[in-house]
């Protein structure tokens, strides 16, 4: 009695596959050549061997690994599965040196970064105290003291000469070049201020 087959009929009914699909694979594209050695095994079978064949799972699966497209198949798959291990021993190997350099570059950044970050934070509070230093409305106040020193230096030096302590010449001489000096200050600071009005 024949028995009933142990894969879907409905599988057999493509013609240009010899093996059995499972549902939801496309079908195995055969090469003319690959079919022609395919048929050539199964004509020299006798009926009873190909029941067996459609019938049997375990003497299916048997010759299905005896074709030399599967073996080659199954060969690559082979080495494939062989390199995918070796590349995964290699990687597993390396984790200890990936762990050490992981842990440098924590240390490099809690240190070496927070150093550098502390200069910034330095080189930053300097360029501010400079440019408040060199700020407009400073310049102007340095001005504004120079010209205050420079008549306070003329007035103490008018003193001396009005008690006698310091002679005409020499008076002369130095009161000319302070206020000159003061003079000049003044000017300077009244261009600056009126430049930065307008």
């Amino acid at each position: 009695m024949f028995q009933q087959p142990w894969y879907s009929p409905s599988l057999v009914s493509s013609s240009s596959s010899s093996r059995p699909q499972t549902s939801g694979q496309t079908p195995a594209h055969v090469s003319p050549g690959e079919a022609a050695g395919i048929i050539a095994l199964l004509k020299d079978k006798s009926v009873d061997e190909l029941r067996k064949l459609l019938s049997d799972k375990d003497a299916y699966q048997q010759f299905l690994l005896s074709l030399d497209q599967v073996k080659i198949q199954n060969n690559i798959k082979d080495e494939l599965r062989r390199e995918t291990l070796q590349l995964a021993r290699g990687n597993l190997e390396k984790e200890p040196q990936i762990m050490e350099l992981r842990n440098q570059c924590k240390i490099i950044r809690t240190t070496e970064l927070a150093t550098a970050q502390e200069k910034l934070n330095e080189l930053e509070r300097q360029k501010e105290e400079i440019l408040k230093f060199y700020s407009p409305d400073s310049l102007l106040h340095r001005l504004q003291e120079a010209m205050n020193q420079a008549d306070e230096e003329s007035e103490a030096l008018q003193e001396k000469f009005l008690e006698k302590e310091i002679d005409v010449a020499a008076f002369v001489q130095k009161y000319k070049k302070l206020r000159t000096t003061y003079h000049r200050r003044a000017l300077i600071h009244l261009a600056a201020k009126t430049s930065t009005v307008g």
